[in-house]
């Protein structure tokens, strides 16, 4: 698995992200989300909503590959992720601008 992929994973057992289109959504017009991570396998609705609510309000969106996300903060079915702590949120960040590519095929 790689880093970033660990790093959401992390994320989750500490408890600073949210999971779930909608809630996701909701962090994100609410300002407290500093980044969402978006699954590969994502509809285009969910890609269509989140990516507009990321757009509007700033917030960085960082793509995995299908069905990576889930995988990784152990909940299979999870298509989208808003990381509420900062620093978490810009190494994850750094990993995704730095080449890691979050990869993962079910």
């Amino acid at each position: 698995m790689d880093k970033l992929l660990s790093m959401l994973g992390l994320c989750a057992r500490a408890g600073k992200l949210i999971t779930g289109e909608k809630a996701v959504v909701q962090a994100v017009r609410t300002g407290s989300a500093c980044a969402v991570v978006l699954d590969g396998a994502a509809s285009e609705n969910a890609v269509k909503a989140v990516g507009q609510a990321c757009k509007t309000h700033g917030v960085p969106l960082v793509r995995t590959g299908a069905f990576a996300l889930g995988d990784a903060i152990g909940k299979p079915s999870r298509m989208a992720a808003a990381i509420t702590d900062a620093g978490f949120a810009g190494r994850i960040l750094q990993l995704s601008s730095s080449g890691e590519q979050a990869r993962g095929e079910r």
